[in-house]
């Protein structure tokens, strides 16, 4: 079993991540791509001490840009993890 800190990458704070938090109490996390569902679930149990309830998924393929010398280059793959917590469980970011 891999250890939280190395299965957690950030929690994402944007519009619809914020919005997710005030009305569904879901929580948006990036994650290592090789993480599965249940090392997220345990690994954001362990480190913010809350209660998860259910773990979707998403993989995200690298944007690939065009530097101005014409080289074209290709960000990391990336995975997000939308993290459900029990009613009353929250995470705090600050």
């Amino acid at each position: 079993m891999k250890h939280a800190n190395t299965v957690i990458k950030a929690v994402l704070s944007t519009e619809k991540g914020e919005t997710l938090q005030a009305k569904q109490n879901r929580y948006m996390v990036r994650v290592d791509r090789a993480a599965t569902k249940p090392e997220i679930k345990k690994a954001v149990e362990d480190f913010f001490n809350v209660t998860v309830l259910s773990v979707n998924t998403q993989n995200y393929e690298g944007k690939t840009r065009t530097l101005r010398n014409r080289k074209t280059v290709k960000a990391s793959d990336w995975k997000r993890a939308i993290v459900t917590l029990k009613p009353g469980d929250k995470i705090d970011l600050l």
